[in-house]
């Protein structure tokens, strides 16, 4: 997927735990943890605004764009 979840880099800034952010955000570890790995579909924009607010950061810390080269041969 070419989104990349960076997450766990600002849980290990923030030397935070999975179970407290998740608390602190309003959200199960269960859905953080899908969202921590980069198997979501999806991302609400208050629970993203949540994670900003309670990591102190900007959604580009979270997010990232990467281009996916195995998907477009042409770029190999």
């Amino acid at each position: 997927m070419p989104i990349a979840v960076d997450i766990d880099v600002m849980l290990a800034k923030r030397k935070m735990s999975v179970g407290e952010l998740a608390e602190r955000v309003g959200i199960t570890p269960a859905n953080l943890a899908v969202l921590k790995n980069g198997r979501a579909k999806a991302v609400r924009f208050s629970t993203l605004a949540a994670l900003c607010e309670v990591l102190e950061c900007q959604p580009g810390d979270l997010l990232r764009w990467e281009t996916d080269v195995t998907a477009d041969p042409t770029l190999l």
